[in-house]
């Protein structure tokens, strides 16, 4: 994955996007990775293991794979081309198949941890800002997102 670095001004809140009023406080910048995955934030930081990030990564890639997140545009797939690992499947079949271990891994999960999977693993928002939105304390959302994703490599069946 190519890095995406960007230049942040830190303020009490976190990093700003643009540049704005300062205050009478000393300016601090950080150097952002806009392509970091939260799940790879976590995993570099040792918040998360190798199995925890791999499990989410599945996860993600299924999600991907079944096509569930909003089209802006039109559709510009390829024609298909023979190959050896698509196990004879066509594109339609693969989608299925990758939505029904999406809907296998979240039913996994269980009851009440979809929504911190769905929004910090598939939409890539900030586990800070997940548990904002889903009105939970601070810091809750790294234990809360652990256990998930901890079901998630069972059903994978992730050593």
């Amino acid at each position: 994955m190519k890095r995406q670095l960007v230049e942040r001004e830190l303020t009490p809140e976190g990093p700003r996007r643009g540049a704005g009023a300062r205050g009478a406080l000393p300016s601090r910048t950080v150097t952002v990775n806009l392509a970091e995955s939260p799940l790879a934030w976590l995993h570099a930081r040792g918040h998360l293991s190798e199995r925890l990030l791999d499990a989410g990564e599945k996860l993600r890639a299924d999600y991907e794979r079944s096509a569930l997140s909003a089209s802006v545009t039109m559709r510009w797939d390829t024609v298909r081309v023979k190959s050896t690992g698509d196990r004879g499947l066509s594109p339609s079949e693969r989608q299925i198949a990758a939505r029904q271990r999406f809907d296998g891994a979240i039913k996994a999960a269980g009851k009440g941890l979809e929504d911190i999977l769905w929004r910090v693993v598939c939409a890539g928002e900030a586990l800070p800002d997940a548990e904002k939105t889903l009105g939970w304390p601070a810091r809750s959302g790294k234990l809360v997102l652990k256990i998930a994703l901890e079901r998630v490599a069972e059903y994978y069946r992730i050593g």
